[in-house]
């Protein structure tokens, strides 16, 4: 019994999903596609740690994930979007190890559609599914199928750049957790100079958790640089802002377009 609240909790903990995810290390997305024939092949890394105090005894969660994102011009406004995560995750209580798993997680296929754009002001819609490809029974996937759906905006304004997104979460799964959730969040980049740009985030979610009183927020600085036109680098730091939240995280990740 003690093994599943444990798989219970490191669920939460990895269970992040990719619903909304812009140019990396950004959480949150933004309404630009690939064009008609083009690909975008997206590999990110990010390493979580968590320390918390429940009932007197001490939790350290800990957890890295490797993604890739391969992303299709379906058509000059439209894409096709393929994501699968490697997850491993480690929770020890007093010290002592209580949860050690890894595994690939669920995968996502989602469309992204930009259906206005004018003046810098464009706005899509991202509908997709979640697929249960993760062993639940491990804490690596819901074991459900799922979906979400969000709507994005996107506004440029050289050097600057804004992003929101407004998402909703069908969260099927087994692990007892809510399974309406919502999410918002905020994005910007400034290009500092030609090829780096300084991005920033900031997003709150419903807190997956029934019994929890508050909602996960998070914050994120990080930078983008382009090697060339058809590549891009990537390093952030997102810091928890409420305790629900992991209390940091540390990415980095490639973008190469062809």
């Amino acid at each position: 019994m003690r093994r599943l609240v444990m798989v219970f909790i490191a669920g939460i903990c990895l269970l992040v999903h990719t619903a909304l995810w812009g140019a990396h290390p950004l959480i949150t997305d933004d309404a630009g596609t690939q064009g008609r024939g083009n690909w975008q092949v997206e590999v990110s890394g990010q390493y979580d740690s968590d320390r918390e105090t429940r009932n007197g005894a001490s939790r350290e969660s800990t957890g890295i994930q490797v993604a890739t994102t391969l992303s299709y011009g379906m058509a000059e406004k439209a894409d096709l979007v393929l994501g699968l995560p490697y997850r491993w995750g480690k929770v020890k209580e007093d010290g002592v190890t209580r949860y050690d798993e890894k595994g690939i997680s669920d995968a996502t296929v989602e469309v992204k559609w930009r259906f206005f754009e004018r003046d810098g002001l464009s706005f899509a819609l991202k509908p997709g599914v979640r697929i249960p490809t993760g062993d639940d029974e491990k804490g690596l996937g819901a074991g459900r199928i799922g979906y979400h759906a969000s709507l994005i905006a996107s506004k440029e304004a050289a050097p600057w750049a804004f992003h929101m997104n407004v998402g909703y979460i069908g969260n099927e799964n087994k692990a007892d957790e809510e399974k309406h959730l919502w999410q918002a969040s905020l994005a910007a980049t400034y290009e500092a100079f030609k090829g780096l740009k300084i991005a920033g985030n900031i997003g709150i979610e419903r807190n997956r958790d029934k019994a929890a009183g508050k909602d996960p927020v998070f914050a994120l600085g990080g930078f983008i640089y382009s090697l060339s036109e058809r590549v891009d680098i990537d390093v952030g730091v997102k810091y928890g802002l409420t305790a629900p939240e992991t209390d940091r995280s540390f990415m980095a990740g490639m973008a190469v377009r062809f």
